[in-house]
């Protein structure tokens, strides 16, 4: 089929690896524009973009599809489909109505539940033992229309956010040339959404992803995996000296382990960072200081300079 694929992280990469690979015509790929990223703020372009470059396919960068010459642009592929996959721009009706078969979405959660920009990181926050991929033919509201195509993910204990996007964006990979088959057969069957369950993923703030440690120590794991690696459930550590910085909890887990401390008591820091909570201890078993790198907690503790019965704030 000819297609135009609109994706920009690394989540996207592989859907269109799998529509390359099953011979389709990807006649262009829209990708967010370049930003600046690194220690030099240089313009970088998205993981997309470099990819679908050393493809050889022509990548288009638009901010938006506000102007009648995008949207004319656009029209004038004269495309099959346009594929989406995490692609971060508004499309107007005028670009989904334009492919002869709409556009087609691949997001990350069972919808109705999740609707939104942050589906991975809310089902692990929010405890689901379970989360999928889904196809699903795009129209003007948010992650309202019919599913064409579904495949349930296992959410583990070990899992963040990071290492589920993994496993889903691979799945969906592989879900979309089987809907694109179906699609040219006229077998793909529109199951519209039910009413019942909808829920919003909303983006995740700053302020949401600092650490309470009031909370039972199972939804502290929750939210410690469910926003790693980024943007990173954060809280503050004083040094030997009273200095007080930040610090990110990448990775956690339950323990077994008993505690009348008051929550965000350290109460054991030699292999991991043990710190008591409003109902039980978690184990930090990764954490990055502000401006340093990503360490498992051995190592990151080997420098924390930390004193007994101090507190995590």
């Amino acid at each position: 089929m000819r297609l135009a694929f609109m994706g920009t992280p690394v989540f996207s990469v592989p859907a269109l690896g799998e529509l390359i690979a099953a011979g389709h015509d990807i006649v262009a790929v829209y990708s967010q524009p370049p930003r600046p990223a690194g220690r030099g703020m240089k313009q970088q372009k998205s993981p997309v973009h470099a990819f679908a470059e050393q493809q050889g396919i022509i990548v288009r960068t638009p901010t938006n599809f506000k102007s009648e010459e995008e949207r004319a642009a656009f029209a004038a592929l004269d495309l099959d489909v346009a594929i989406v996959v995490a692609y971060g721009l508004i499309l107007p009706k005028a670009i989904l109505d334009a492919p002869r078969h709409g556009c087609l979405n691949l997001h990350g959660s069972l919808l109705p539940r999740w609707r939104g920009a942050a589906p991975i990181q809310r089902a692990i926050m929010a405890g689901d033992r379970e989360t999928g991929v889904q196809v699903m033919q795009m129209e003007k509201g948010l992650d309202t229309g019919p599913i064409l195509l579904s495949e349930t993910v296992p959410i583990e204990a070990e899992d963040n956010a990071g290492s589920l996007a993994d496993k889903m964006s691979h799945v969906g990979a592989h879900l979309l040339p089987r809907a694109l088959s179906a699609l040219e057969r006229g077998a793909l069957q529109a199951q519209p959404q039910s009413q019942q369950g909808i829920i919003y993923a909303d983006k995740i703030s700053s302020d949401e992803a600092r650490t309470d440690w009031t909370r039972p120590a199972r939804e502290l794991d929750f939210h410690i995996r469910g926003l790693s690696p980024f943007p990173g459930a954060w809280f503050e550590l004083k040094d030997d000296k009273g200095k007080t910085y930040r610090v990110k909890a990448l990775m956690s887990r339950l323990t077994d382990a008993k505690s009348d401390a008051a929550p965000g008591t350290i109460i054991g820091f030699e292999n991991e960072l043990l710190i008591a909570t409003g109902e039980g201890v978690i184990a930090l078993t990764r954490l990055q200081r502000a401006g340093g790198k990503a360490q498992e907690a051995s190592e990151f503790l080997r420098g924390a300079k930390l004193a007994a019965n101090s507190r995590a704030l």
